[in-house]
């Protein structure tokens, strides 16, 4: 039975609703600028963060603005290495100069979802966050490539789950191509958070109990109707007895 866990969210992408949604996280994954964001929008998210006790987290990803981030692109280690580099060192800088430090690294979009399936870039996502900081978290799909890419490179590592996305049976996310990968309803989004806790399992989109570990929750902060599903979510995760605390440990 779980009995605290980080509740995280995707943010500083300029399309919700960030000052409604950060006070009931424990976590924000803030966007780098390469799928979405500036320099403004990092500093204005982690002010907003530090104002309310959040957890900073950089959330990198592939160069691709125009899709958003979520398109597979082509592209090789090394280069995955420079942009997660390029990506941490901006927002590390911005929230060193407000006496704030990043606390964990999340990829983003296609990026998370390659580095899950593919264990060289996975590798190099994981050697990134070593060599800028090796007391950072590395956040990824539970059970996956990057998560144990991460603990192969002596990373501190949150398997990740989802409480409003479609899994597959082998325990990878549904494409958001396939009809039903987002899932719209609020209901069925908590159902499948309480599962998690209660039985550590989710129901896949064929059917089939998919064992996950859940080191911490995410919410998509780009949904338009973001801001009512984290407050549901922090109000059911308090009505089961969870204790809603960052990776490092702080929280309520």
């Amino acid at each position: 039975m779980t009995v605290s866990l980080d509740f995280n969210c995707d943010l500083g992408e300029a399309c919700g609703d960030d000052a409604a949604i950060i006070p009931l996280l424990s976590s924000a994954n803030i966007a780098c600028g390469f799928h979405a964001g500036d320099a403004e929008s990092m500093r204005d998210t982690v002010a907003l963060c530090r104002r309310h006790g959040v957890a900073i987290g950089a959330h990198p990803s592939l160069p691709d603005r125009e899709g958003f981030g979520r398109r597979e692109l082509p592209v090789t280690p090394d280069a995955v290495y420079a942009h997660v580099l390029f990506q941490l060192g901006a927002l590390s800088a911005i929230a060193r100069a407000q006496g704030a430090r990043v606390q964990h690294l999340k990829p983003h979009g296609a990026l998370y979802n390659m580095a899950a399936r593919d264990r060289t870039l996975a590798d190099a996502i994981a050697a990134a966050t070593r060599d800028f900081d090796r007391d950072l978290w590395l956040v990824g799909l539970s059970g996956s490539a990057l998560t144990a890419a991460g603990e192969a490179a002596g990373l501190r590592v949150a398997h990740e789950a989802f409480a409003e996305r479609r899994y597959e049976a082998d325990g990878k996310l549904t494409p958001r191509s396939q009809p039903g990968a987002v899932i719209e309803s609020l209901d069925q989004s908590l159902e499948q958070v309480r599962r998690l806790l209660r039985e550590g399992v989710v129901i896949a989109r064929t059917g089939e109990r998919v064992p996950l570990r859940m080191d911490t929750l995410c919410l998509h902060g780009d949904r338009p109707d973001a801001a009512e599903f984290a407050r549901a979510l922090r109000e059911t995760l308090q009505a089961e007895g969870i204790r809603i605390r960052s990776l490092g440990g702080d929280g309520a």
